[in-house]
């Protein structure tokens, strides 16, 4: 009775999070699953609408980059036996999108960049929280990924000034 009690401890810990901003695993790799695959869009979208070179190379470094982390993401999932949705995509990214493919040329370029500094700030933020007080695994994702969020953003903030 007692080894079920601290069992049943264990597990409820693990589900609840560390500490206030830190979201439980699967919630967190879900959420990063779907904003990778925003991102991809997102960069594929610029790519094709984008009327600066600048803006065309973020688009593709958002594709690879996103790419790679959601299925870091996906993988981590795995090894912590939680089901994603590999094909979820954001309710705000199906929005930009369809803000997005009403622009062409320079508007589209002004209005990707703004979208991305919001974005990419957004998830920062959520990355830092999950980094500091996560579950181990989610906490190293987090940790692995906010060099290239940082990244993200700095490259979208140069495309803003650029403006």
């Amino acid at each position: 009775m007692k080894t079920s009690n601290m069992l049943i401890a264990a597990a409820l810990a693990a589900a609840v999070p560390a500490a206030a901003g830190a979201a439980p695993a699967g919630r967190f790799l879900q959420d990063a699953v779907a904003g990778d695959n925003g991102e991809v869009e997102m960069g594929r979208l610029a790519q094709q609408r984008g009327s600066n070179p600048a803006t065309v190379d973020f688009g593709r470094t958002l594709e690879r980059d996103h790419a790679a982390n959601r299925q870091q993401a996906l993988q981590t999932a795995r090894q912590l036996r939680l089901r994603v949705d590999a094909g979820a995509m954001k309710p705000e990214a199906r929005q930009m999108r369809r803000r997005l493919d009403r622009l062409s040329g320079p508007a589209f370029d002004r209005e990707f960049a703004r979208a991305m500094v919001s974005d990419h700030r957004a998830d920062i933020a959520r990355f830092q929280a999950q980094a500091r007080v996560g579950d181990p695994a989610t906490r190293r994702f987090a940790r692995d990924t906010l060099p290239h969020l940082r990244h993200h953003l700095q490259l979208a903030l140069d495309l803003q000034r650029r403006r």
